[in-house]
């Protein structure tokens, strides 16, 4: 008699061929960023090649060529770590908001920073990548912190009182940093490079200043993504799930917080990247945030590190500051997105 073979049941054969996607994005995402690796220390006011970058490494490498690849290590490692907390910043965001306009910059923490480096600049002599990222991280921390206390006023955290909050706390740190800096030109001088947002010019102690804040910040983003996914069916979904909303959000703001600080403090105000990556990633793997935050980990130092590439190169042998290009890159963004809510709604 013969015999047949039934078929596997739709469902494993969906998540079999889900698991298999996911995959296959994955390592499409880690080889786009080793390609986006090797271009931010190949390429800058001079071209280098990939057999010099070889040659570096293994020691074999002529002293000025050398001295031009070792000098783009910092900016390299600075723009991981920049895109990786700005970008799972954005969707930490996005998530505990359910606004996909969200971005890092409602939290305040931009204004923050500003304004507690143009105050150390024009009372406490700061200057420097260093100095400026000393004073840059306290300032982006406690104005997150105000925005948190001023949005939990009542019960709980509530997003619409926490976006007021940023937008009042930016609004009176912007007008003290302009009114420092209209009255100190000195103190303008300093702040108009920081403020564009740029990779150059930082060395690696900056990196492990703030790589405490950025880690603690990325292990508690990972440990959120099933409670992000049960607070996007809403509060009473999740509360019937077993899901905790209230410690979510509060967990999903501590992250983001953290996370932009970091970035922040350590390279300046880069914009649109937490909110183009967000948005990319969604549309490649879907609305579980188990995934999107790992896949905005990959892509968000991605388009930075492009982005800074784009930079060197376009305007030789001057730089172009990445804050900029990521401008460039995240209008476009930000349109496609206002479309795509105009077409859902």
């Amino acid at each position: 008699m013969a015999t047949t073979t039934a078929a596997p049941p739709s469902g494993a054969g969906a998540s079999r061929a889900g698991a298999a996607r996911s995959a296959a994005l994955l390592l499409a995402g880690s080889a786009a960023l080793a390609l986006a690796l090797c271009a931010s220390v190949m390429f800058g006011s001079r071209g280098t090649s990939f057999g010099d970058v070889l040659d570096v490494l293994t020691g074999s490498a002529g002293p000025d060529v050398t001295v031009i690849v070792e000098s783009r290590y910092p900016r390299t490692v600075l723009g991981v770590l920049a895109g990786v907390c700005l970008a799972v910043a954005g969707t930490l965001m996005q998530g505990v908001s359910r606004n996909p306009l969200a971005e890092p910059g409602l939290l305040g923490i931009n204004a923050g920073a500003s304004a507690s480096i143009v105050a150390a600049t024009a009372w406490f002599g700061a200057s420097g990548a260093t100095d400026t990222m000393w004073w840059a991280l306290p300032g982006a921390l406690l104005a997150g912190v105000l925005v948190h206390v001023i949005g939990s006023a009542g019960t709980g955290v509530g997003v619409v009182r926490l976006v007021l909050a940023g937008a009042v706390l930016t609004a009176v740190l912007t007008a003290f940093v302009q009114a420092v800096t209209l009255s100190k030109p000195r103190v303008f001088d300093s702040y108009r490079y920081w403020v564009v947002g740029a990779l150059g010019g930082r060395d690696f102690d900056v990196f492990l200043c703030v790589l405490p804040f950025a880690a603690t910040g990325l292990t508690l983003a990972l440990a959120l993504g099933p409670g992000l996914n049960a607070l996007a069916l809403g509060d009473a979904t999740a509360l019937g799930l077993g899901s905790h909303p209230a410690r979510t959000r509060a967990g999903g703001l501590l992250a983001a917080t953290l996370l932009s600080a970091a970035a922040t403090a350590a390279v300046g105000p880069i914009a649109f990247v937490g909110l183009a990556v967000p948005h990319v990633v969604r549309a490649l793997v879907g609305v579980d945030f188990r995934f999107q935050i790992l896949f905005s980990a990959l892509l968000g130092p991605t388009l930075l590190l492009l982005a800074d590439v784009v930079g060197r190169v376009v305007m030789r042998p001057t730089e172009l500051m990445v804050g900029v290009v990521t401008a460039f890159i995240g209008a476009p963004a930000l349109l496609v997105a206002v479309r795509r809510m105009k077409g859902a709604s």
